[in-house]
């Protein structure tokens, strides 16, 4: 069976096990062509389900404002460890850093003030700002993960205030349009498929009403195909793959993001929040980077794939589908991206030949000591390198760049020790004779803290 068949397959028994009447699902990667498959019935008999139809994405939207919210940062609009209330004037709650409230660790209430999911009235954005004083603190700022709807959408409000604009212009004008997202909109298009309620106990299936998000938009609101959104998620895993302009937003920002700053659970683990960024951990270092959505009637599945054997590049999923109710939508999403790689990886590049490291670094490389464990400096791509010498095969090593006008000075760029400085001691040769990493001595030779080689210890009694 073919990689395709198999991925047809899963959604096909995704589909059925969790019925859900309509089910969309895309895979993007750097390699292939994108993979879409539509299974169901539109739920308007006007129009068949097609790869063009649209569903709510729900909490998804949080990923773009997240983004936007960082734009800011790069340029210089905020400090994300700055109050809100420095860029927007709240009744209360403004000490709540950009940070936290990125992150849901602010304690913000999870929705406005209101009883908005009994009415299906938001407030606009003025409203929800102004209401702010009527809303709680439910856990002190910086407690614990608390997830909240209210406090991503005072970010997207801020971003708003910051532009000049609406959030759903500044949207547009700077996420959408760049990375060429056209099948993505604030507002249900003609192609919006019907989201359901389907009953637990027999296969009734009730249309949910249609809900406009108002001030709380930036939380929820978009309208997206499969298609647009693994394409998204792709970007949110491998932004140097999908912008390599960077464009919409350097590839160091979201690694920033794709950092987890929380839990969601204390004790399982199983699941990690960045900035506006869920992180799903899987074996061998990978990791799935994205976001679940729902809305009245839809859920979806968002993610990228970040490392591991077979990784193709720019590998991101997304599952869309019509019930409110069906966890296979949100399971599915990731036995995907496991099959993308399982059954279709990426091609196997040969190993050339390369120029040899620069004279300079050519005495660093091979094995020291420090702190009686091994590490081995290498040089490969172009950079000087390190990593533990019994380090499994799928640890990255540390990276260096030398500092300018200080090539005996050079920064950790990335792994083991990122941001310390590895410092270089020539002999009167000019070979590098020992180092310091961190302020950790490193030598050819096991030494301990006192110089003394590790073979002269005293002899047995």
């Amino acid at each position: 069976m073919s990689a395709t068949a198999r991925y047809e397959r899963a959604a096909r028994k995704a589909q059925a096990d969790g019925r859900i009447p309509a089910l969309s699902v895309a895979l993007h990667r750097a390699d292939r062509e994108p993979w879409v498959f539509t299974v169901g019935e539109s739920g308007d008999p006007s129009r068949e389900l097609h790869p063009g139809s649209r569903f709510r994405i729900g909490s998804v939207t949080k990923t773009f404002t997240a983004v936007l919210v960082m734009q800011a940062r790069d340029e210089g609009l905020l400090d994300l460890d700055a109050p809100v209330g420095d860029y927007l004037d709240v009744p209360a709650h403004g000490d709540a850093t950009i940070r936290r409230l990125l992150s849901h660790t602010a304690g913000y209430q999870r929705e406005p003030y209101g009883d908005v999911w009994d009415t299906l009235i938001t407030p606009d954005a003025a409203r929800m700002i102004a209401e702010l004083d009527r809303a709680e603190r439910v856990l002190p700022n910086a407690r614990r993960f608390h997830y909240s709807n209210l406090g991503l959408a005072v970010l997207g409000q801020l971003v708003a205030k910051l532009r000049g604009g609406t959030w759903a212009e500044i949207l547009t004008e700077r996420i959408l349009h760049p990375l060429g997202l056209a099948a993505t909109t604030v507002d249900a298009p003609p192609e919006a498929v019907v989201g359901y309620l389907v009953d637990a106990y027999s296969d009734a299936a009730r249309p949910e009403p249609p809900v406009d998000l108002g001030g709380v938009a930036p939380a929820a609101q978009l309208w997206s195909t499969a298609a647009d959104m693994a394409k998204w998620a792709a970007f949110l895993a491998d932004p140097g793959r999908v912008d390599p302009a960077g464009r919409v937003l350097a590839a160091a920002t979201l690694d920033e993001m794709r950092w987890p700053l929380t839990t969601t659970d204390e004790a399982l683990w199983g699941a990690g929040f960045g900035l506006g960024l869920i992180l799903a951990p899987e074996p061998r270092r990978v990791v799935h980077v994205g976001h679940d959505g729902a809305m009245p009637g839809f859920l979806a599945g968002v993610y990228g794939r970040r490392g591991g054997e077979g990784n193709p590049g720019a590998l991101g999923c997304a599952v869309l589908g019509s019930s409110g109710t069906a966890g296979q939508t949100n399971e599915l999403v990731h036995e995907l991206l496991r099959l993308a790689v399982e059954l279709d990886p990426a091609d196997i590049t040969p190993w050339r030949p390369a120029p040899p490291a620069p004279v300079a670094y050519r005495s660093v490389l091979g094995r020291w000591w420090s702190e009686g464990t091994e590490f081995v400096f290498a040089w490969h791509d172009g950079q000087l390198q390190a990593r533990v010498a019994e380090a499994p095969a799928d640890r990255p090593p540390a990276i260096f760049e030398p500092l300018p006008g200080q090539p005996d000075v050079l920064r950790t760029r990335s792994g083991r020790e990122a941001g310390e400085l590895l410092r270089l001691t020539r002999d009167e040769g000019g070979a590098v004779v020992r180092m310091h990493w961190a302020t950790y001595r490193f030598t050819r030779l096991q030494e301990g803290f006192d110089g003394g080689p590790a073979s002269s210890g005293p002899e047995p009694r």
